[in-house]
């Protein structure tokens, strides 16, 4: 995650992408694993959501976990950042909601 001339930018710019936003709200309700995340998030790709993972994991929003198991068993939850930052995407999705209701 790089600094923006605005803090602002940097939030977006840490968010945007296919589906990062609903990532984050399912793993707000606990962690998930990769399967699962496959099943709630319909409309992306497994390559895309691998992408979006790893992009998440990097800027330090979500951990994810790998246990020793066969088949490796990998879970992700939000890191402690992830969890602070999760108010302000949920006002943003209420805010969609409201939008999305005024179009005719």
């Amino acid at each position: 995650m790089e600094k923006s001339y605005c803090p602002i930018d940097t939030f977006i710019n840490a968010v945007k992408g296919k589906r990062k936003g609903t990532i984050i709200l399912h793993l707000s309700q606990g962690h998930k694993r990769y399967s699962e995340l496959v099943r709630l998030i319909t409309d992306i790709s497994e390559r895309m959501l691998s992408k979006q993972l790893k992009e998440l994991e990097g800027d330090g929003l979500i951990t994810r976990t790998v246990y020793p198991e066969v088949p490796p068993r990998v879970e992700y939850r939000l890191s402690a950042l992830g969890k602070s930052i999760h108010p302000f995407l949920k006002g943003m999705y209420k805010g969609g909601i409201l939008l999305e209701n005024s179009i005719e």
